[in-house]
């Protein structure tokens, strides 16, 4: 049973719009009405793709909110969110709701009518573990006595954090008359399975339905001409992004083009210019193109850490040099250097950039775990699927565990039958 009207939530921030709108046009292939509700900013090129979009109430700062406070932002304006968004989805005879994992507004509003609703996380699942240190933390699980102690002095330290995030969300739900504790709901984890990691804990109803990529444009940016491998750069999007990674890992590239010639596609979504950038050996374009078309023809790319670019070049076969910032590009670009199918450089730095990238292009073994984790792919469900099912089940009054086709897999990770 397939709900006729779906409204998907996001922010707006590109690696969190993006996979709202990879689901929304799943979704519309299957005759499923799925408008989504985020910022403005992407309004424009949504529509020209033949998307149905509409800005978030409430999104917008005022000039009393505290945006250095996390808490503040998931809770308070998140409740201003439910409150102006749930009389219009109740309008629009909205069957199911899809809300992105940090706006909570989405599930708080479907909450407020009544109509079942899903999580959405476009990148792994990052809820704390018992078994596994603090999410962003960029370590694997402490073995033995002394790690296991490690870890467990970790997430004590951490929770603190967690804790006090809780009690703000409780007092902003209580605000708009929900019980402190939100229900449990069923999660949509949208990426590769090789970028998981075992859990004890894995949570019964959420589901590994592989990376949501979507392009903002259908310009094809081709390589550089010539001879020499080709080295894609995606700058970051996000602003806990590492600061100078471009023109550092340029200054880098120079570095290595001036023994044997290299070829650099910069990848962004606002990017530079090309002129001034080319050096002897070196050849260099930049544009806005299509990134998942981009790597495919890339030896190594060399990016952030973020999950959509990590998703893409890895779903590719492509091993990366990962560049990360904070948060959970730290804890990203560590999991892909333990997968083996890249390296991490941190402190940004151009020599060091430029040795990862020539230890990468001289390796094989990077190419086959890139390849491997593309592979991972094959162990995921569909995600329509899931919200058929989701739809399915609620009206028959039901909830969605790890029945009807899935299962949980070697570690915690969860795999498609």
């Amino acid at each position: 049973m397939a709900p006729r009207k779906v409204a998907i939530v996001a922010g707006p921030d590109a690696g969190h719009a993006f996979p709202a709108f990879a689901l929304a046009e799943k979704l519309a292939a299957q005759d499923i009405s799925a408008p989504v509700w985020t910022g403005a900013v992407w309004h424009e090129v949504a529509r020209s793709r033949g998307l149905d979009v509409a800005e978030l109430p409430g999104l917008r700062a005022r000039a009393t909110d505290d945006d250095s406070d996390a808490g503040a932002k998931l809770g308070a304006r998140a409740a201003r969110m439910a409150v102006a968004l749930a009389p219009v989805l109740a309008a629009r005879g909205t069957d199911l709701v899809i809300s992105d994992v940090i706006t909570v507004g989405g599930l708080w509003a479907a909450e407020l009518c009544g109509i079942p609703a899903i999580e959405l996380s476009p990148h792994p699942l990052y809820l704390p573990s018992r078994g596994l240190p603090p999410i962003g933390a960029g370590l694997s699980p402490g073995d033995g006595v002394g790690g296991r102690l490690r870890d467990i002095a970790l997430r004590t330290a951490s929770n603190v954090s967690v804790r006090a995030g809780e009690r703000q969300r409780a007092t902003a739900r209580r605000g708009i008359g929900l019980a402190e504790s939100p229900p449990g709901v069923p999660r949509l984890i949208a990426t590769l399975p090789a970028l998981e990691v075992p859990r004890p804990d894995w949570p019964t109803r959420a589901h590994l339905v592989g990376p949501l990529l979507w392009e903002p444009t259908d310009v094809i940016v081709e390589p550089p001409p010539g001879a020499g491998p080709v080295v894609v750069v995606a700058p970051s999007t996000a602003v806990i992004g590492a600061a100078d990674m471009l023109t550092e890992t340029l200054a880098g590239l120079t570095e290595l083009a001036s023994r044997d010639p290299v070829r650099v596609v910069i990848s962004a979504l606002d990017p530079p210019g090309a002129e001034g950038f080319g050096a002897p050996g070196l050849s260099v374009t930049a544009g806005l193109g299509r990134q998942d078309q981009l790597v495919g023809r890339a030896d190594v790319v060399v990016c952030g850490g973020g999950h959509g670019m990590l998703a893409k070049s890895l779903s590719a076969g492509v091993p990366v040099v990962t560049v990360p910032g904070g948060g959970d590009q730290w804890e990203l670009a560590n999991r892909v250097a333990r997968q083996g199918s890249g390296m991490l450089v941190r402190p940004v730095e151009g020599h060091a950039i430029a040795e990862a990238v020539a230890a990468v292009l001289g390796d094989p073994g990077y190419a086959r775990a890139a390849a491997s984790a593309a592979a991972s792919a094959s162990d995921v469900v569909d995600p329509v699927r899931v919200v058929c099912e989701v739809y399915r089940r609620s009206v028959a009054g039901d909830a969605l565990g790890h029945g009807g086709g899935y299962r949980t897999g070697k570690g915690g990770v969860p795999r498609c039958d």
